[in-house]
């Protein structure tokens, strides 16, 4: 009797375990399906969890930045006033068709920072003009040629912007400005910022002298102009030869801080020369000129310069470029539009020659001469 009651026992403690044993599993499986609590003192004491850095984006490194600039010469926009109303006339030949005079070169300058020609006439409708050899009129609306040829800034400082005295003068700022050409007048100063943030300075003056120049060039430099251009009207018309005087202010431009000296007023090409590391252009010759319905010489060039500024800001030419034109597109006239020579043909290598100096021709004769009051 007392073994069965044992055996009972046994069999009723072994299902108690049992049973405690099933209750404590179930316990520690609802336990762990309740949310990880951890207290702030915890949180506190705990050591930082590590975590996933960003990688930093590298900072590229710094690169000279390159920029294009493009010169012609003179640009004279009308013809004299006695040929107007002929068929060959400047107005006549363009018209109202303001892409057609740039039709041949334009795609030398659509794409540049900065395209500089002379704009040697006056902007303007006033009839009151100067009484001197030729004075020459367009119309206000003629700035189109020049936005659709692509030219960014316009010099006037010549002997022609003032044909139709301070009103025509005026008039032709004011056309320009309503245009969006940048300029710079007579015995003035101007800086132009390209898209991409060159300052090109300009000091314009027509027959000035030698330290109106000097001043002219330290004022940009003073206002901080990166690349200095001297625009001076001077010299012997006709002529393929640099006078004393275009070369003593030329070089006194660059002494000044000029990085480049455009000349006009010739009507013709003139050497160009390396004066301490920069360049001199004593004279561009014409572009679309509608002063003469037959010039005697039609060699022009487009001149090309790509600047470096380096990663410390300085400004250096990197390379230069002179594409040979002629002034007109026909042999024996006038029509008014530039149009390159064909590569290394007789013309294209006269042209080439009159800017390296080794041209021989004679000087042409004008027939004509100036009063120092017309400069």
């Amino acid at each position: 009797m007392k073994n069965k009651q044992n055996r009972a026992l046994n069999i009723v403690s072994r299902l108690i375990a049992a049973a405690a044993m099933i209750s404590l599993c179930l316990l520690l499986s609802t336990t762990s399906r309740l949310p990880h609590v951890i207290s702030a003192e915890a949180l506190e004491s705990a050591p930082p969890s590590a975590s996933a850095v960003p990688t930093p984006t590298p900072t590229p490194e710094p690169t000279p930045q390159y920029f294009e600039l493009s010169f012609v010469g003179d640009c004279t926009l009308a013809s004299t006033v006695s040929n107007k109303s002929l068929s060959i006339s400047y107005e006549s030949v363009v018209g109202d068709n303001y892409a057609y005079p740039f039709e041949k070169t334009a795609q030398y300058f659509k794409d540049d920072d900065f395209t500089f020609a002379n704009l040697e006439c006056a902007l303007t409708t006033s009839s009151a003009s100067d009484t001197k050899n030729f004075c020459f009129r367009a119309d206000p609306s003629y700035t189109q040629i020049l936005t659709s040829g692509g030219v960014d800034f316009v010099g006037l400082g010549n002997n022609h912007v003032l044909d139709y005295g301070e009103q025509g003068y005026a008039d032709t700022k004011a056309a320009l400005d309503k245009a969006g050409i940048a300029y710079v007048g007579r015995d003035e100063w101007n800086i132009y910022e390209t898209a991409l943030g060159l300052k090109i300075g300009v000091y314009a003056v027509s027959f000035g002298k030698t330290e109106q120049i000097k001043a002219g060039v330290a004022a940009l430099k003073a206002a901080g102009a990166e690349f200095i251009i001297a625009a001076l009207h001077w010299g012997d018309e006709g002529s393929y030869d640099v006078n004393d005087l275009q070369r003593e202010q030329g070089h006194a431009a660059v002494d000044a801080g000029a990085d480049l000296v455009y000349g006009s007023h010739p009507h013709t090409l003139q050497p160009c020369e390396e004066y301490n590391g920069k360049y001199i252009y004593y004279s561009m010759g014409n572009w679309s000129f509608g002063g003469n319905t037959a010039p005697r010489d039609p060699d022009t060039i487009i001149l090309k310069l790509t600047l470096k500024r380096d990663i410390d800001g300085t400004i250096s030419i990197e390379s230069r470029e002179h594409i040979p034109c002629a002034c007109t597109g026909v042999v024996g006239g006038n029509n008014y539009q530039p149009t390159p020579y064909e590569v290394d043909s007789e013309a294209y290598k006269r042209t080439l020659s009159k800017i390296d100096g080794s041209f021989d021709g004679p000087n042409l004769s004008i027939g004509y001469q100036y009063n120092f009051s017309e400069y």
